[in-house]
């Protein structure tokens, strides 16, 4: 593997995922779909670029963030949580889209496009 295609640095990765997600598709798949899809771009791309994060993958009900320092991390996750924190009266408890995140200082390595933790 070419030497320059690997990147080795420290970053603080963020991860989160939907509390519930396979119960949310099962009962409104097309739904849970919609939803989760307006909450990416509504809410949650938007602070993972006024934070400077730079989003390295997202799967389904999931994503994986890199930032250059922990207070951005931080500072991302509690403005995603601020934003989930009082959803449409109108959409039942058991049906909301809510998901915790982790944030987290690592070495990783980096080669194309994809993160591998140290």
């Amino acid at each position: 593997m070419s030497t320059a295609t690997v990147e080795n640095r420290f970053a603080v990765v963020l991860c989160a995922d939907i509390v519930g997600y396979s119960r949310l598709m099962g009962t409104d798949e097309e739904g849970t779909h919609a939803a989760l899809t307006m909450i990416w771009r509504d809410v949650v791309d938007p602070r993972i670029e006024e934070c400077k994060g730079k989003l390295v993958r997202r799967m389904g009900d999931g994503l994986v963030v890199e930032f250059r320092s922990a207070t951005d991390a931080v500072v991302c996750a509690l403005a995603i949580q601020e934003s989930r924190r009082a959803p449409p009266i109108e959409i039942p408890p058991e049906r909301q889209i809510q998901f915790p995140g982790s944030a987290r200082p690592t070495g990783v390595l980096l080669t194309f496009s994809r993160i591998f933790n140290l």
